[in-house]
């Protein structure tokens, strides 16, 4: 189900006696919440807003005063904001911002009207839904100056550049996508999206504006917000069922709405993969590790209260009859639960599977032996993390108990697991201090390896 975090019902394109086959046909096309946004026709769109808000249980609203209306925002009209944003269906601040563009209010009557408005944002405890157009620096000034960080929010409609969207993201600011991304003369910005981590994306329609291939041109409404994820889930190489899970759940959270579930998960499925989640345990500390601040992956929660026996994974595993292959990852190594391991991916193969291991390499060393020859028969591919191009460099981006030691014995692992599994690939994450090039020679040359260059910061 997708959430369509800002659209503009309340706007006059949408007729009082056509929502409910709006929202029906939005239902339809598997949208189950969708964030109305009042600022965008003065101060009058508001208590609109609110009002399909309150009639709908879908809907939800925001309230302020757009850009374009700063020239009209006084102390009157933020009282105002700030009684209407009380009702317990106002999820948000918004939308606020710059915009340089058609400078419908003055620049400086803009930078107040923003800067007042984050005030009330952070006093009221709501996130902002933030418009921004030919004003990147001065926004930046301004949400330093005033801390907007602390109110949180989103970049709503995203046509910025990258460097833009990893200012706003490192600071806890989501990104959310219209369907500008289905455009075809959109390349720059379809590769931000190819970059973006899925924990900061968003996706909305800002309907009626802005319809995505092949309708564009025509009125936008929310049920089209499913061409504008099928383009996500290509550009990212995910599933649709992925970007509706992800984006979803990141806007509820922003928005705080509805009860967001942390079922813990043995068995997740992403793109068509089954990943099967044995053991939080881990040889390694590695400092890319997004464990230590979320268990999350793609929307899915592998925190283990305790570690599943073999019953338990079948279980969780279901029927997993349209899955590619089957995976062991989760947020630990594998190899720890050996006898585990083969057990299930005996089971997994029965199935007609293929069956992969994305391991740390340091399986010999924790059971001081060689396991590959074990490996060997229930592998038919193995992804080994081997994260440097040397071993200082190494133990400085994956600490361990080995020390320098490690290094080498991840090598050694990936020349013997070769004479067992036919497929083999030595990955690397390309966090600062890692030398992708040096990294690939040895891989391909010194280990005769495929080689594989993970993003940074991409999880899962």
């Amino acid at each position: 189900m997708l959430l369509d975090s800002h659209t503009h019902l309340s706007f006059r394109d949408f007729k009082t006696q056509e929502m409910d086959a709006v929202l029906l046909r939005a239902q339809e096309a598997g949208v189950e919440t969708l964030i109305n946004i009042g600022a965008g026709e003065g101060w009058e769109g508001n208590p609109r807003a609110v009002d399909i808000a309150e009639q709908y249980p879908q809907v939800y609203a925001t309230v302020g005063m757009h850009p374009h209306d700063a020239k009209f925002v006084t102390e009157g009209i933020l009282q105002k904001i700030r009684e209407l944003a009380r009702h317990e269906k106002v999820v948000a601040l918004g939308e606020v911002g710059l915009d340089f563009f058609y400078k419908n209010s003055e620049p400086e009557m803009q930078k107040q009207a923003l800067r007042q408005q984050i005030a009330l944002a952070k006093e009221l405890k709501l996130p902002l839904s933030v418009h921004i157009r030919d004003a990147y620096k001065d926004l930046l000034q301004i949400f330093e100056e005033e801390n907007a960080w602390d109110a949180r929010g989103v970049i709503h409609c995203f046509s910025g550049d990258w460097n833009f969207a990893r200012r706003v993201m490192d600071k806890g600011f989501n990104i959310s996508f219209s369907g500008i991304v289905t455009f075809k003369k959109a390349k720059a910005l379809q590769e931000v999206v190819r970059k973006i981590p899925t924990e900061y994306l968003m996706i909305e329609t800002d309907a009626p504006f802005l319809a995505p291939d092949p309708f564009r041109g025509k009125r936008n409404e929310p049920a089209l917000i499913k061409y504008t994820a099928q383009k996500i889930a290509e550009l990212k190489k995910l599933s649709y069922e992925d970007v509706a899970r992800i984006s979803t759940l990141n806007a509820k959270r922003l928005f705080g709405i509805g009860e967001i579930q942390q079922e813990v998960k043995l068995a997740y499925k992403i793109r068509n993969s089954l990943y099967l989640n044995i053991t939080n345990k881990c040889t390694l500390a590695c400092v890319f590790c997004p464990k230590f601040s979320t268990f999350e992956v793609k929307g899915y929660y592998l925190r283990l209260p305790k570690a599943p026996e073999f019953e338990e994974m079948l279980k969780a595993m279901g029927d997993f009859s349209d899955m590619d292959e089957v995976v062991f990852c989760g947020f630990g190594e594998s190899t720890q639960r050996l006898d585990l391991l083969k057990q299930v991916a005996q089971y997994a193969k029965s199935k007609g599977k293929k069956v992969r291991l994305d391991t740390d390499g340091l399986g010999n060393l924790i059971h001081q032996r060689n396991i590959c020859p074990e490996l060997g028969e229930v592998l038919d591919a193995i992804s080994v993390s081997m994260n440097a191009q040397d071993a200082a460099t190494y133990a400085k981006v994956c600490p361990n108990k080995y020390k320098e030691k490690a290094y080498e014995a991840v090598k050694d692992f990936i020349r013997e697991i070769k004479k067992y599994v036919p497929d083999v690939t030595a990955s690397v994450v390309g966090c600062p201090g890692v030398d992708i090039a040096a990294a690939r020679r040895i891989a391909e040359e010194e280990l005769g390896v495929k080689f594989r260059h993970r993003e940074y910061n991409q999880v899962g």
